[in-house]
């Protein structure tokens, strides 16, 4: 006999229903309120004493002098509604059970199916609120969760192939018209190798940018203090020359703001606010950096000019591959703001977020300080 086999064996025994085990609860206690009954009942009976006259006859043999229900009369009367009691309690109990346990199935059956895949499906118990029926919303909420989790994942997905594959097809096109010229010359084949690069560090930047999401999304591995401010000093540092050729002026006021989080996720969030603030920019605007301690959390701002962006758009802007308008220079995959969501969310951080009237976001990142719980 195999290993599972004998498991299983060794376990059926062991097996019960519910409504076997909460049958023999409820008859249990059935009963117990029987004979708690019958003794509040009997004990008195058995003192009861004859109301007829001392010298008169009582009825049924018992005497004036009896001492009220013979003790033999009242053990047999009292074994015998014992024995009637106990398949009345097992019934009871059974019915009760069932009674009890009709929701629960319902619940089991439902959730049977929408985990097979019917993730649109929800269990709607109605009747009044109680435990039962409070679960049932839980559950409810769970699924829908559930299936708007699945569904971002199944458009995320296909956005991700999509991107992916569409520097593939470039690089292969690129690289069957070179081939196929029979008259290509070193230099043609130099500017097809410098296109070939290009393309591939197309798709390496947006491979790094999915794995940031994806390390954002899992959690922190690991805190450390760090300041807001050191941190958007060297950002700030590294992208001066590209706000300068497009003509942005980058503004900033830094002041110390010390937080606890995983460093190059802050530095991701950080660098993906500046990024996007001057990539959707317009010449000659701004950009306005602030870093600063605001009670017990860092408060990291940036605000930018740019096109107006409707206010029912904003929160669109923070999913994946969601983009309000073609990005002009090519350089943005739709993954910025999602890396910047899902750090905060990360980090516990407060994200809030605004259209400005004349143009641009004004982004605002509260981090928990050292000393918040």
């Amino acid at each position: 006999m195999t290993a599972p086999r004998q498991l299983a064996l060794t376990r059926q025994p062991a097996r019960r229903s519910l409504q076997s085990r909460l049958a023999l609860a409820y008859a249990a206690g059935i009963y117990a309120a029987g004979v708690f009954v019958l003794l509040c009942v009997a004990v008195p009976l058995a003192g009861v004493r004859s109301a007829k006259p001392r010298g008169a006859p009582a009825p049924g043999g018992i005497t004036g002098t009896g001492n009220g229900i013979s003790p033999a009369q009242l053990l047999t009367g009292s074994a015998v509604a014992l024995v009637l009691l106990v398949p009345v309690a097992l019934a009871l109990g059974w019915l009760v059970a069932g009674r009890f346990l009709r929701p629960l199935r319902a619940i089991t059956a439902t959730a049977r199916i929408i985990s097979a895949g019917d993730l649109h499906r929800r269990l709607d118990l109605g009747g009044p609120t109680d435990e039962l029926t409070e679960l049932g919303r839980t559950l409810d909420e769970l699924f829908a969760r559930l299936q708007a989790s699945f569904d971002a994942q199944r458009h995320f997905v296909a956005n991700a192939s999509h991107e992916l594959r569409t520097p593939l097809a470039g690089l292969r096109t690129l690289l069957e018209v070179a081939l196929a010229d029979p008259d290509a010359d070193a230099g043609t084949l130099r500017s097809v190798c410098q296109e070939a690069l290009a393309l591939g560090g197309h798709q390496e930047r947006l491979v790094k940018a999915l794995l940031v999401l994806a390390t954002s999304e899992r959690g922190l591995s690991r805190q450390d203090p760090l300041d807001l401010a050191e941190v958007a000093e060297g950002v700030l540092a590294a992208r001066r020359d590209r706000a300068a050729q497009r003509g942005i002026d980058l503004a900033e006021q830094l002041t110390p703001a010390v937080t606890v989080g995983d460093r190059g996720l802050i530095e991701s969030l950080v660098t993906n606010l500046v990024d996007n603030a001057i990539r959707h920019n317009h010449q000659g605007g701004h950009v306005e950096i602030t870093t600063r301690n605001a009670g017990t959390q860092a408060a990291f701002t940036i605000t930018n000019s740019g096109p107006v962006i409707p206010g029912d758009q904003v929160q669109r802007l923070f999913q994946p591959f969601r983009k309000l308008t073609p990005d002009r220079h090519g350089e943005g995959y739709g993954l910025g703001l999602a890396i910047v969501d899902a750090v905060a969310r990360a980090h516990h951080a407060t994200l809030t977020t605004g259209a400005r009237p004349e143009g641009g976001l004004s982004i605002a990142v509260l981090l928990p300080g050292p000393d918040t719980p």
